[in-house]
């Protein structure tokens, strides 16, 4: 991950703490953690230092966190490519449960209450979704995420106490929920006989192309479900919808069109929103594909009056 989009991707986190107000779970302090990097090799989260208590990291290794002084509210997002999975491990921790401190890792990212990917399209119920170390009875404790982000946050007292974080990524054949990278690029969305939702989220505001669409291929004696048009689709079990928003979670944003029959070619959209998703919808009964393109749109092209029949779904400060 290149770091202007890295950047990109932290002053998202950070804007949006503070638009909503500083979340319970993340508040932005001023050079409140030192990072020290263990693997030999280039690591490098975040430029100048990693000194802050909102972090990104983006590469596998082990990092050391140490308080410099009390540190009360503090977060790191891990984010790896939309084919990989996340493994954490926690070791060499020395922090005072009793007195209050806390390591949490999740399945996903929180900001201010809202969690990518949603209750609707996460797999696991929400309380599986955290492995909370003071509740933890081995020395050390683990997590492995369903998608390409997880993060951990965490509160600690006393000076001098932390925690070693090591980070590895492994490949995932059937990626779903997907938190990109970039502001621009392709990928396809194949989810094979299970009753899933997936969703893909560019955290930019950007234009999308459709460039191929299967639904309801049917397992073999079945019929293919009926073909529908932009509207109505939520009734059929198996199809994608374009939503537009200014959060993380997928079920608080707005609905810009849903598509529920297969074809091929073009269908295309401007979501000028900070966060714009691709969602797929699956009934397990089929095996169903979307393939799109997306790319950043420019100032000019940011809807804010009715163009070409689309509506102005997020405000353009």
């Amino acid at each position: 991950m290149s770091v202007a989009p890295r950047a990109q991707l932290l002053l998202f986190l950070v804007s949006l703490s503070w638009r909503t107000g500083l979340s319970r779970y993340i508040q932005v302090r001023p050079t409140i953690i030192t990072v020290q990097l263990k693997l030999s090799g280039i690591i490098d989260p975040v430029r100048g230092g990693g000194k802050r208590c909102l972090d990104m990291l983006a590469t596998d290794g082990y990092f050391t966190f140490v308080a410099s002084r009390p540190q009360l509210a503090c977060a790191a997002f891990i984010i790896a490519e939309p084919s990989e999975v996340i493994s954490l491990e926690l070791t060499d921790v020395s922090i005072d449960c009793g007195a209050g401190d806390f390591i949490k890792m999740f399945d996903g990212w929180v900001l201010k209450g809202e969690k990518f990917p949603s209750s609707q399209d996460h797999p696991l119920p929400l309380h599986q979704r955290y492995t909370d170390y003071c509740a933890s009875t081995a020395l050390g404790a683990t997590s492995r995420s369903s998608q390409n982000v997880a993060m951990i946050f965490f509160r600690i007292h006393s000076p001098d106490s932390g925690f070693t974080l090591a980070v590895k990524k492994q490949h995932n054949p059937f990626p779903c929920n997907i938190m990109s990278q970039s502001p621009e690029g392709s990928f396809t969305m194949v989810m094979p006989h299970q009753r899933r939702n997936c969703s893909f989220s560019i955290i930019y505001p950007v234009e999308i192309r459709l460039t191929e669409l299967s639904l309801g291929q049917a397992k073999s004696n079945e019929l293919s479900p009926q073909r529908q048009l932009w509207s109505g689709c939520s009734g059929s079990g198996d199809y994608v919808e374009l939503l537009g928003g200014n959060g993380v979670d997928t079920s608080k944003m707005f609905p810009v069109a849903d598509l529920c029959f297969s074809h091929s070619g073009l269908a295309q959209m401007k979501i000028g929103c900070d966060n714009s998703v691709v969602r797929l919808v699956s009934s397990g009964n089929f095996v169903n594909r979307v393939s799109f393109q997306y790319r950043l749109l420019e100032n000019n092209e940011l809807p804010k009056t009715r163009e070409n029949n689309l509506d102005n779904f997020c405000s353009v400060e």
